[in-house]
């Protein structure tokens, strides 16, 4: 079965946040970055604003990902997959899916410092443009 993305509810953000938290905590601990309160504020953030999208399948819910759509380009952010799901070639298939349904666009992503997502997002044909104090900069040009 495909992917299927929809919007994130209100009634769904304990469960996005717990979901960021299983997949961010040990990277953010690592650099003394983790902050129970800044990542709900965080998360709230991109709620509100209508970015988060939860990607299922078979009515199951395997991650989220958020999206800002900046015209030529697409903003990535929140890309999370269940940690049990990871490692299986899910993530590409998201990415695949995502490219699918914005074409024609370049990608843009902040990538925590030291995190192994990094790998991934160059095996995805990203490049590093850039970098913030905790965070490098990857892009994506268009298809």
């Amino acid at each position: 079965m495909p992917l299927g993305f929809r919007p994130a509810t209100e009634a769904e953000f304990e469960f996005i946040l717990d979901l960021s938290i299983r997949t961010m905590r040990a990277h953010l601990e690592r650099i003394g970055r983790y902050d129970p309160e800044r990542r709900r504020a965080r998360m709230r953030q991109h709620l509100e604003a209508g970015s988060l999208r939860l990607i299922e399948r078979d009515g199951v819910v395997l991650g989220c990902v958020g999206l800002y759509d900046h015209g030529a380009r697409m903003e990535l952010h929140s890309f999370f997959v269940e940690p049990a799901l990871q490692g299986r070639g899910l993530g590409a298939e998201i990415f695949a899916a995502l490219r699918a349904a914005h074409p024609g666009r370049g990608w843009w992503i902040e990538v925590l410092k030291e995190s192994p997502a990094r790998r991934f997002w160059e095996r995805e044909g990203f490049v590093l443009t850039g970098e913030a104090p905790f965070d490098w900069i990857l892009e994506r040009p268009a298809d």
